[in-house]
Formats: structure tokens, C-alpha cells, sequence
């Protein structure tokens, strides 16, 4: 069941990735997380930490979005693939990587915070929850 925050994760997803909701952008934006999520946690947890979760997630994750196991048997034991993630979110339809990308992020804040708590974790996850969770910068159309 997916919940309010995941639901929220979703849709900035769809509006991240246009109109047509282009996975390729979709698939762009979930990496960027990723990245900024091993940035800020890396100093915190080490490397083989971030790592962990991230397969642990992928891995729940793929139990509701099966086309999410071929990122996690084409990426390296303790390894964050995110080429693979890329990949296997471009392959599917805007909808499909937005879903399936919000629920893998859901997944991953989940299980951080049942190891260090919701408040920690909110506190450590701060800065990305809110570029990521608030509206994309209007695009200037004008010439």
C-alpha cells in the first residue's frame, strides 16, 4: 500500500520527467537522489553502510516492481548500481520508473529509520527531503 509521502515522491517524479513523463529524466532524477543520499550518509554510516541499504531496498522494492530485479542481479554483491537502477527505470513506461522509484526511495527512508530512528534520520536526510520532495523551478518559457 503505498503511502502519502510515496504517493508525494511519485508525482514530483512524473513532474520531473515532463508532459510525457520521460523515463529517461525519471530515471535521472531517482540516480541524482541516490547520489546526494550516498553523499550525506557515507561520512555517517561508511560506504559498505549506504550500500547495504540500497540493495536491501532494491531488493523489497522489486517484491511489488519485479522488473526492478535486473538492476539488483546485474549490480555487484554490497554495491550501489546505479547504472543498473538507470537502466532498468529507462525501460519503462514514466509511470512504471516513477512508481517504482519513489517506492524504492520510500523503502530505503524506512529502513533507515527503524536502524537510527525517524528523527535522526529526518534530521540527516533533511536537505535532500526538501529539494526532493518541493515543487521543480517553473520553467521559463518566455524568450
Amino acid at each position: 500500500m503505498e503511502t502519502h509521502e510515496q504517493l508525494q515522491i511519485e508525482a514530483n517524479l512524473m513532474r520531473r520527467g515532463g508532459v510525457d513523463a520521460d523515463p529517461a529524466q525519471i530515471a535521472s532524477a531517482v540516480v541524482s537522489i541516490w547520489q546526494e543520499i550516498a553523499a550525506s550518509l557515507n561520512p555517517i554510516i561508511g560506504k559498505g553502510g549506504v550500500d547495504a541499504l540500497y540493495q536491501r531496498s532494491l531488493y523489497l522494492t522489486s517484491t511489488a516492481h519485479p522488473w526492478l530485479m535486473t538492476a539488483h542481479s546485474r549490480t555487484q554483491p554490497a554495491a550501489m548500481g546505479l547504472d543498473a537502477l538507470r537502466s532498468a527505470l529507462k525501460g519503462q513506461s514514466g509511470a512504471n520508473a516513477a512508481a517504482g522509484g519513489a517506492a524504492m526511495l520510500h523503502t530505503f527512508y524506512a529502513l533507515l529509520s527503524s536502524l537510527i530512528g525517524a528523527a535522526l534520520t529526518r534530521r540527516v536526510l533533511h536537505s535532500i527531503r526538501i529539494n526532493f520532495l518541493s515543487e521543480p523551478p517553473e520553467q521559463d518559457t518566455q524568450p
